[in-house]
C-alpha cells in the first residue's frame, strides 16, 4: 500500500514520528516550502508514481483537488481540540496570557469545545474559520487588526506562509497537529484503503439461465453453449465457469471482475450475444455476500427475478438488501479468440512474457479499437485489471515492440496530459 503525504517541510519530522506505528505502508513525501508549490508537486507524482491514499491539509487540497482522481481515497487533516488546547498550555509555558488570542483556520465548533472544556472567556477569542477563497493576506490583516483591537499576546495559525508574515514581531504558535491526530489520521486512512481494496476484491457469483432455446437446440446443448460463449468472453478470463446443468451456469469471481463486465452495473452485452450467437434468451443473476454460499444463493434469487423481465436481462442483489436491474443487453462484447489460433498466440505469448489468453484478450481490445489509441489506465479498466498493472503491461508490450507512442491527451486544462499508446498485436495469424 503506497500513501502520499502533501506537507510543508518543516513538518516532516512530526508526521515520520506519527507514521512509525503504520507497518506495511509505503509513503510518498511530497515536500513543499511554499504553497504555491502544491499543485506542481503534486500533479508531477502522481504521474509518475501511484497512489492508494493521500493524506494533505486543507490549504493543499484546496490548490490540488481537481488533480486528484475521483476514485482515490483522501484524508483532508483536521486539527483536534486537543491540538488547539496543547497550543494554549504551550502559551501559559511561555507566561501569555491565554486570552485573548487570534486564530486562524480552526473550525468554530472545536473552538468553542475547548473554549467550555477550559473555562475561557469567548470574548478574548478572535477566530476566522478556514475559507479556501481567503488569500493570505487577508488572513494577516484579520490577525493584525485583531492584535491591534484587543491586545493579545500571540497568535495561532496553521498556515506556515501566514506564520512566516507575522514574524516581524508578533509571536506565533503553529497548530499543526499533533503525532496523536495524524496517527489517528493516517490509520483511518489506511484503514479506509484496505476497505476500498477489500470491496474490489470480494468474491461474487453469477448465475446465467437459458430461459429459452431455439427449435433446433435442446436445454443442455444450449447451457454448453452458454457455458463456452462465457469462457469466451474476455471480462470472464480469470473467473471461475461452471456448468450446474438445471441451474444453468454458474461463475464464480471478483465483484470488481462482474463490475467491469456490467459497466458498473448496467449492460450485460453477453446476453445479447447468447441471442445472436446462440439462438437463446438468457437471464442472469449476480449475487455478492459475505460467503460463497450467500453469494451463490442471492445470484440464484437474482437470476429467478431476471426471468421474470419480458426480455433478456440482468440483476444484481447484494447482503446488505440493494437491489440493482433490470440490466439490458446493450452494447457489444469484445470477443477474443485465443482457441482459433492457439499455437501462434502461444508462441508469441512466450516471446512477450505474457500469457497466452492475456494476449489474445489485448488482441481484441485492439480490434475493439480500430486503430484509435488508448491509455493504460483505460486498457486497465478494459481488462478489469488495475491502474498500476496496466502500466506494467503497456511497458512489457512496449520493451517486445507490441505498442507504439501515439502521442497525448489533455485529461484536464489545469492537470498533467496522459500518454496514449497504439496496440500492435495483429491479428494472430499475423504475429510477429
Amino acid at each position: 500500500m503506497v500513501i502520499g503525504l502533501v506537507i510543508h517541510t518543516s513538518h516532516r519530522a512530526v508526521f515520520e514520528d506519527a507514521a512509525r506505528t503504520l507497518a506495511g505502508v509505503t509513503l510518498e513525501w511530497v515536500v513543499y516550502e511554499h504553497e504555491d508549490q502544491v499543485r506542481d508537486l503534486v500533479a508531477d507524482r502522481l504521474a509518475r508514481q501511484h497512489v492508494d491514499g493521500l493524506l494533505l491539509g486543507p490549504v493543499p487540497y484546496a490548490k490540488c483537488r481537481d488533480l486528484l482522481p475521483p476514485d482515490l481515497p483522501v484524508a483532508i487533516l483536521r486539527s483536534a481540540g486537543l491540538d488547539l488546547s496543547l497550543a494554549l498550555f504551550k502559551a501559559l509555558s511561555r507566561d501569555w496570557r491565554p486570552t485573548p488570542v487570534s486564530i486562524d483556520t480552526y473550525d468554530a465548533r472545536t473552538v468553542d469545545e475547548v473554549i467550555r472544556a477550559l473555562e475561557l472567556d469567548p470574548a478574548g477569542i478572535s477566530l476566522l474559520p478556514y475559507d479556501p477563497e481567503q488569500s493570505v493576506a487577508e488572513i494577516v490583516a484579520f490577525h493584525r487588526a485583531a492584535l491591534a483591537r484587543t491586545g493579545a499576546d500571540y497568535v495561532i495559525s496553521l498556515r506556515t506562509a501566514v506564520a512566516e508574515q507575522l514574524r516581524d514581531g508578533t509571536p506565533v504558535l503553529g497548530g499543526l497537529p499533533g503525532p496523536a491526530t495524524l496517527r489517528a489520521q493516517l490509520h483511518e486512512l489506511a484503514l479506509q484503503v484496505q476497505s476500498k481494496r477489500a470491496s474490489a476484491l470480494r468474491f461474487a457469483a453469477g448465475v446465467f439461465l437459458v430461459s429459452r432455446a431455439g427449435p433446433q437446440l435442446d436445454l443442455d446443448r444450449a447451457r454448453v453453449g452458454l457455458m463456452n460463449l462465457l469462457i469466451n468472453t474476455p471480462e470472464f478470463g480469470d473467473a471461475w465457469i461452471e456448468n450446474r446443468g438445471r441451474r444453468g451456469v454458474v461463475v464464480f469471481a471478483h465483484q470488481a471482475l462482474f463490475e467491469q463486465a456490467t459497466n458498473s452495473w448496467v449492460a450485460l452485452p453477453a446476453l445479447g450475444q447468447a441471442q445472436e450467437t446462440l439462438g437463446i434468451r438468457v437471464a442472469a443473476g449476480f449475487g455478492v455476500g459475505a460467503s460463497a454460499r450467500s453469494c451463490l444463493q442471492l445470484a440464484e434469487r437474482a437470476a429467478a427475478r431476471a426471468e421474470q423481465e419480458d426480455a433478456p436481462s440482468a440483476y444484481l442483489v447484494e447482503d446488505s438488501g440493494v437491489i440493482i436491474g433490470p440490466m439490458s443487453p446493450a452494447g457489444s462484447a469484445v470477443a477474443f479468440t485465443y482457441r482459433g489460433h492457439g499455437a501462434e498466440l502461444e508462441r508469441l505469448a512466450a516471446e512477450v512474457g505474457l500469457s497466452a489468453a492475456t494476449l489474445s484478450r489485448l488482441a481484441a481490445v485492439e480490434r475493439a479499437l480500430e486503430g484509435r489509441a488508448i491509455s493504460p489506465g483505460d486498457l486497465a479498466r478494459q481488462l478489469g485489471i488495475t491502474d498500476p498493472s496496466g502500466r506494467r503491461l503497456i511497458r512489457k508490450l512496449s520493451e517486445s515492440g507490441l505498442v507504439e507512442v501515439e502521442g497525448s491527451t489533455q485529461m484536464h486544462r489545469k492537470g498533467r496530459p496522459a500518454r496514449l499508446y497504439r496496440l500492435r498485436i495483429g491479428a494472430p495469424g499475423e504475429a510477429r
